[in-house]
């Protein structure tokens, strides 16, 4: 009797953390698809939306991933792998809604083109930002040059967001295949395992994806105002960063033994995902107030106006004080008039521009990511081939004119010769000295 009431007990104190986790899931996902199906049912704006619901998406997918770790410890592997490859995307939906909310790539260029030409005094300016110059801090400013607002910048920010999002493929196959072999060592920060070298990788492309995207955000923050992007910035950031941050730092914990409280004893190494599976809850009633469908269900949205500052960026002349100051003024745009709503997607359509559109963005992201770093890799290695040619071809020649000079060791100069025959012919007596004339010589005597 003593037996079955402790095993019930242990059940029990076993489940309740699944149980509470549970619920938290369950209210992740309510909100969460509530607010994925009010944007797919106001799809008015694919560009911005197809993003903005992959950014939604994070939540829900973070907390089942999570929550099927809790259920069976045998796949938390598996899925805390697709939890991190998918915040890299995450991370990359973001910069292209923000993209999206400014125009497009061009329109965002020409944005940037724009500011070169602003003087400090405009308040659309940032000091830091005069004459187009975007200085990195201490101490990357000893070892990166500055960039330029414009293509330069636009296209540094973006490989450095899209490489964290291949790095953490990459990371994510060579883990499975070090779990394979028995190497990887989730948790152990010891030398003979994989984990702390992908760790320490992941975390830099993290932090630079991070510090590119922040450099982004600073600099196009006036133009987002209408859609209050620090809200959304702090709020995507807490669940990328902080995740992260946290994982790694559980992980260190339990390594020098910190965890011994009796709710880190029943969840063992599956701490994270409880934590996760709670965080996410708070973060899916968050989402409902930073990233609302209200507005594009009105059809209407504010927005700054744009074109001044493209015209001028167009016409390569310096901006109008006056009109830089209207272009400040919110304007309420209508996005969805009646004859467009002919045109508009239907729930399906929307879906799949959702899953089809974005993808294909993406790809042609990777590839132009891929090409700009492969490209300065295959310069490199065409240097280095060539140093080595003209090494060899050094070495060759040098061979060569060892090889000459050691041949004519062997030969006698043709002026040393004849002056030794003269020599010779010097000492010599007058008359021939062949046989024919010693016997003339030997007849002609007496």
């Amino acid at each position: 009797m003593l037996s079955l009431s402790l095993s019930a007990e242990s059940g029990l104190l076993h489940s309740w953390p699944i149980l509470t986790a549970g619920i938290f899931v369950s209210v992740t996902l309510l909100l969460s698809f509530y607010l994925i199906f009010e944007h797919l049912g106001a799809y008015n704006q694919p560009e911005e939306q197809k993003f903005l619901i992959g950014l939604i998406l994070m939540v829900p997918i973070y907390s089942i991933e999570s929550f099927l770790s809790l259920l069976d410890s045998k796949i938390a592997f598996v899925c805390e792998l697709m939890r991190d490859c998918y915040e890299a995307f995450a991370m990359y939906c973001f910069e292209r809604y923000l993209i999206a909310c400014l125009g497009g790539e061009e329109n965002t260029i020409k944005l940037m083109e724009a500011q070169v030409e602003i003087s400090s005094s405009t308040p659309l300016l940032e000091a830091a930002y005069v004459n187009g110059v975007v200085e990195h801090p201490f101490p990357l400013n000893w070892l990166l040059k500055d960039w330029y607002l414009g293509p330069h910048f636009y296209q540094s920010v973006k490989i450095g967001i899209v490489q964290y999002m291949i790095l953490k493929t990459v990371c994510a196959l060579v883990a499975i295949l070090l779990e394979l072999i028995g190497v990887y060592g989730e948790g152990k920060f010891e030398w003979r395992y994989g984990y702390p070298y992908l760790a320490v990788v992941l975390n830099f492309s993290q932090t630079w994806a991070l510090y590119c995207l922040v450099q982004f955000y600073t600099v196009t923050k006036d133009k987002l105002e209408p859609i209050k992007p620090l809200a959304k910035f702090l709020v995507f950031k807490s669940i990328v960063f902080l995740t992260w941050w946290q994982g790694v730092i559980v992980a260190f914990l339990f390594s020098l033994g910190i965890f011994k409280g009796f709710l880190a004893q029943e969840l063992k190494t599956r701490i994270q995902d409880y934590i996760i599976c709670i965080e996410m809850g708070v973060a899916a009633v968050v989402h409902l107030y930073v990233f609302p469908a209200r507005p594009y269900q009105r059809g209407e949205r504010c927005i700054r106006n744009m074109a001044v500052m493209s015209d001028y960026a167009s016409l390569d002349a310096p901006p109008d004080p006056e009109e830089v100051r209207d272009s400040e003024r919110l304007t309420r745009v209508r996005l969805s008039r009646p004859e467009d709503r002919e045109k508009r997607l239907n729930f399906p359509q929307s879906v799949r521009d959702v899953v089809v559109g974005s993808g294909e963005i993406m790809v042609d992201d990777v590839k132009f990511t891929v090409s700009h770093v492969v490209e300065p890799v295959e310069r490199g290695i065409a240097r280095i081939n060539e140093t080595f040619h003209q090494i060899s071809e050094n070495v060759r020649r040098q061979e060569r004119r060892r090889k000459k000079a050691k041949d004519d060791c062997y030969l006698v100069p043709l002026h040393s010769r004849s002056r030794e025959f003269s020599e010779i012919r010097d000492h010599l007596p007058e008359g021939s000295v062949s046989d024919s004339g010693l016997s003339r010589k030997r007849s002609t005597a007496p």
